[in-house]
């Protein structure tokens, strides 16, 4: 892989942790919202279901973790084994797009 192609997947990892962080953020403070508020997992699923808002969040929430968990396994095996190249490069894009099929699906599932 080329330098500008290293340094595009780096560009990917921050930016995506951002997303991250942020979603993390709305995520657990819709939960505290909710406990503290005595709702029960039904009724967040109620109030939220249907809701394009809340589905656009979510998604977005997995196209990054996917991303960020993608180009993190591909960092972590480049540095503790062996393993290089071009096959490499194409089970991180597996995993990725493994994580991204499976979230979506998820929550469409809660959502739709």
């Amino acid at each position: 892989m080329t330098a500008r192609a290293e340094a595009s997947l780096w560009i990917v990892q921050r930016a995506t942790a951002v997303v991250l962080a942020l979603a993390v953020l709305v995520h657990l403070a819709t939960i505290v919202y909710a406990v503290r508020t005595g709702l029960s997992a039904v009724s967040v699923l109620a109030r939220t279901q249907g809701n394009p808002w809340w589905l656009g969040f979510y998604l977005v929430f997995v196209l990054a973790a996917a991303l960020h968990a993608g180009v993190g396994l591909r960092t972590i095996i480049r540095e503790m084994t062996p393993w290089r190249g071009p096959s490499l490069d194409i089970a991180a894009v597996c995993a990725s797009l493994f994580l991204l099929v499976a979230g979506w699906r998820a929550a469409i599932g809660l959502f739709a």
